[in-house]
């Protein structure tokens, strides 16, 4: 992704020490960008086998960050966010998880820690535009700004980002939204980034042992309350430990043992019960969501047809999309799909084209 170069434009380039965010600054300052390096300090638990810091930035990662921005010679800052990202995202994933809900933390990072607080620290240090690592893309089609998938299926991250709208497109860059993860590594190799080979982290960047169970026991034990395991005919199966240490779809780890496998049909909050049956009867055709976002920044008044993604490594399913109100809309897909979760966003796409999203209610 190019734009044209404006007289004073400056772009900060959130880095994570990572291969990703490494190749978007170096590519961006092979254009001819002032750019310079930001690094949110995030929360972590303490006390566990990170020693308290989280993996989005470990100090291992904040020295990868800095080598490269040398590497660059660019101006590289660290800033303290941890109280941000604790009450904007720690506590939001705590909170969805006590009320029953299977919460998407890094859509609400996005929201409020990336695309709020990094984007009004940029802005304060002089910058015009901020630039991600996102495997996404972002054009122009008359004056509305368009978030597309990125072209490497395999890494497409646009799901994530459904909740940016107008401004926030405007003033942000993708630059390897247009490349394949090999050819990011190549690049990292050629401009002689040591990230070259580093691994991806897909696990929550705040639980230190990637075990959300264990930090809802440590952090919101209240929450735990055991309960009766039912199946859909209202027979009782056995107890379950905490209606947030279960999700929708898990087979593995309920409890008991039937002639077939169980899995979880649903979580009821009002009387605190997991209601668990066969494959068969997990499968849904319709949803409602809520929060709705639409990118353009325009309502749709109309039953529209899209393509729904109901998780993050999910495939996108025909369906068609009526609004109820400017906030929620009712989701109606073309066959029955599995693990439809509550706290989950569904996304909404045509074709490559990111349409926008909302909470699964």
């Amino acid at each position: 992704e190019r734009r044209s170069l404006v007289k004073n434009d400056r772009i900060a380039v959130a880095m994570s020490g990572g291969v990703d965010s490494s190749v978007a600054a170096a590519l961006l300052k092979r254009q001819g960008y002032d750019i310079f390096g930001i690094m949110l300090r995030l929360w972590s638990e303490p006390g566990q086998d990170n020693n308290g810091q989280n993996r989005c930035c470990s100090p291992a990662s904040v020295s990868r960050a800095r080598q490269v921005a040398a590497i660059l010679d660019i101006p590289f800052f660290v800033i303290d966010s941890r109280e941000e990202f604790h009450k904007n995202v720690v506590q939001f994933f705590i909170d969805k998880y006590s009320a029953g809900l299977t919460p998407n933390p890094c859509l609400e990072c996005n929201r409020n820690i990336r695309w709020g607080h990094l984007m009004h620290k940029a802005l304060s240090m002089g910058a015009t535009r901020i630039a991600t690592g996102h495997y996404a893309r972002i054009i122009q089609n008359e004056d509305k700004w368009q978030l597309l998938r990125g072209h490497d299926n395999n890494k497409d991250q646009s799901y994530a980002l459904s909740m940016l709208g107008q401004s926030d497109l405007k003033r942000t860059l993708f630059p390897i939204g247009s490349y394949t993860k090999n050819k990011i590594r190549s690049l990292a190799s050629d401009f002689a980034l040591p990230v070259a080979q580093r691994q991806d982290s897909q696990d929550l960047c705040f639980l230190a042992d990637k075990d959300y169970r264990r930090f809802m026991h440590d952090y919101a034990p209240e929450s735990l309350n055991p309960g009766p395991i039912m199946n859909s005919s209202g027979e009782t199966l056995g107890q379950h430990k905490g209606l947030p240490l279960y999700t929708i779809g898990q087979r593995k780890g309920i409890g008991i043992s039937a002639p077939e496998p169980l899995y979880v049909l649903s979580k009821n909050q009002s009387d605190n019960t997991l209601i668990v049956d066969k494959l068969s009867k997990l499968g849904k055709s319709h949803l409602k969501a809520k929060n709705v976002n639409w990118i353009s920044g325009t309502t749709t008044k109309d039953k529209i047809r899209a393509e729904v993604q109901i998780r993050y490594t999910a495939k996108a399913v025909g369906a068609w999309i009526k609004p109820i109100d400017d906030n929620e809309v009712e989701v109606e897909f073309d066959h029955q799909i599995n693990d439809i979760t509550p706290g989950q966003a569904a996304v909404f796409y045509q074709d490559s084209v990111c349409l926008g999203g909302g909470v699964i209610d």
